[in-house]
């Protein structure tokens, strides 16, 4: 390793610090540099590997004649092409099973309750990702040790995990333990540093998860393990290297825990002044609110966490007054519920709906603050001609025909004809005019993914399924504002709290047309909806612009990382 190459580790870190995957890559690159020989210096007095491999040899010969171990399978000879990289002078490669011998344990039978509840501690593969192994969930008994294909691993026994979700993670054990079959554990030979191999294991993680991939269930088995081929240092080597490594992942672990302070303090700090905009009654507290964040706007947004709460802060501002001026001169919003009314009656009349009953008077304790001049409150039934849903029967398929929507068309906020299926013209036909969603409706899924408004601007017709709420506007339904209170952090809470079901929530159409909802002066809800549409724009400008400064933080730390 020369000194160049330490130098441009020590830069590494400032950049890693940066990029949002860096500690992580910076981790990996440390392992990688120190399996190549390239994070230590080497010295011509160690002792060379291929010495250490005899002594390995002749410890291996005592321990077959001391009866501990069987005489091992010969391993193949490790040819030219399998190599990968040149190693420093002193190292040699070598195959996993040259330097440890390897065994999985296995499951005692859990119809025999005598096997469980012992003394002897039983690892299973998703233990083996703690690392340092000092416990287990299960223990069993010297019964199931006696009768069962177990053996006891003894303290600093290497694990590798060799199924499902946990292949290839690594730990060694502070313990005496048994494991089960989905674990291969490692006794190393005594001119082996342990936490060496552990390192090294860590290193080749993705090798592993590679040979294990294709299968319903992936794994790799015991003899891909032991003819995995490692580089091997000399024995005083690899203990610098372990300290070398120890230290530089503590390192890591200091920026990864200043990270998240400064991740956690720059989250509380945005979530007080958006609480201080919230909950400000009078126009110059909420004139201060507003001129810290902007003071602060570019460490505040530098995260999408914030700007998502920023959206939710914009609605919520919206349906309580505070985003746009009021203007005296705007016909109140009881004037707009009285237009609605009167178109109401004439669909009543023309026989497309029937008569609502009416719904108990919104009383003052129930209004959780208080609306400008102007403002009323009203029931979400109050502002549209109908809240319906679908069809409950299920309709007659079509190869073509009408296209009949279902949640995973509408689940992206907008109507999507894609791989939709078909109802025949007829089944459409028969249906209500409030079951036909039409231009200037809207849609609101309340089954699974409830809660999530849709406005109608297809000139094409559909239909849709009974976990889709229609609701059918008049001329003077204020579509566009509704479309973004229902959007609302405010209005999905509400959807939540009248929920049914347990596996699967649905938002009853009785509690939705009763959710109450705030009403402003039409042409103030004009100015809503314009400056709403403009700061979501600026919000998604924002995340363009945190996703460009993360794409090139990382290609630099790409950049960098390469040159080593």
């Amino acid at each position: 390793m020369n000194k160049g190459t330490v130098e441009l580790l020590e830069k590494h870190f400032d950049i890693a610090f940066a990029a949002p995957d860096g500690i992580k890559k910076m981790r990996e690159l440390i392992l990688t540099l120190a399996m190549q020989g390239k994070l230590v210096e080497q010295d011509p007095q160690d002792q060379p590997a291929s010495e250490l491999l005899k002594e390995i040899e002749a410890e291996k010969r005592r321990l077959v004649k001391e009866g501990k171990i069987k005489t091992p399978k010969p391993l193949p000879e490790i040819k030219p092409e399998e190599v990968t990289y040149q190693l420093p002078d002193g190292w040699e490669w070598v195959r996993l099973g040259e330097i440890g011998f390897w065994k999985s344990g296995t499951t005692p039978s859990r119809t025999n309750s005598a096997y469980y509840g012992g003394t002897i501690p039983w690892v299973k593969s998703g233990e083996v990702k703690q690392g340092r192994i000092s416990s287990t969930e299960e223990m069993i008994t010297e019964k199931a040790l006696s009768e069962c294909s177990l053996n006891i691993n003894p303290v600093g026994a290497v694990l590798i995990a060799m199924y499902g979700a946990n292949i290839g993670e690594v730990g060694i054990l502070e313990i005496e333990a048994t494991t089960n079959q989905a674990v291969c554990a490692c006794t190393t030979y005594s001119l082996i540093d342990k936490t060496f191999l552990l390192n090294l294991l860590i290193s080749i993680k993705p090798n592993f998860v590679g040979q294990g991939a294709g299968a319903a269930q992936p794994n790799i088995s015991r003899e891909k393990i032991i003819n995995t081929i490692i580089p091997l240092p000399p024995l005083a080597e690899q203990q610098r290297i372990v300290a070398r490594i120890d230290q530089l992942m503590a390192r890591c672990d200091e920026l990864e825990n200043l990270r998240a302070e400064r991740v956690q303090k720059r989250l509380a700090v945005h979530t007080a002044a958006l609480n201080r905009l919230l909950v400000a009654q009078e126009r110059d507290s909420f004139a201060d609110a507003w001129q810290f964040i902007t003071r602060h706007f570019g460490q505040l947004y530098s995260v999408k966490e914030n700007v998502a709460e920023l959206r939710k802060t914009i609605l919520q501002l919206a349906v309580m007054g505070k985003l746009v001026p009021q203007d005296p001169n705007d016909p109140p919003a009881s004037a707009l519920l009285k237009e609605i009314e009167t178109e109401k009656r004439r669909l009543v009349k023309e026989g497309k709906i029937k008569k609502a009953n009416p719904l108990q008077e919104i009383k003052a304790e129930e209004m959780p603050y208080q609306l400008p001049d102007g403002w009323e409150w009203c029931y979400l039934q109050d502002v549209f001609a109908l809240v319906t849903d679908g069809d409950h029967q299920a309709p007659p398929k079509s190869e073509a025909g009408i296209p009949f929507l279902v949640i995973g068309n509408l689940n992206k906020g907008s109507v999507s004809m894609d791989r939709c299926r078909f109802v025949p013209d007829t089944y459409y036909d028969s249906l209500d005019w409030g079951r036909k969603p039409t231009n200037s409706d809207l849609l609101y899924t309340v089954t699974g993914s409830y809660g999530i408004p849709i406005r109608v601007d297809a000139d094409q017709a559909f239909c849709v399924q009974r976990h889709v709420a229609i609701l059918k506007s008049s001329k003077s339904s204020p579509v566009d504002y509704i479309a973004r209170l229902l959007s609302s952090k405010v209005a999905f809470q509400y959807a939540t709290s009248i929920a049914t079901g347990i596996a699967q929530k649905t938002v009853p159409l009785t509690g939705l047309r009763k959710m109450p909802i705030v009403l402003p002066p039409l042409p103030e809800q004009q100015r809503i909806v314009a400056k709403i549409d403009h700061l979501m724009a600026l919000c998604d400008q924002l995340e363009q612009q945190i996703d460009a400064a993360t794409t090139k933080q990382s290609a630099l730390l790409n950049a960098v990382m390469a040159q080593l």
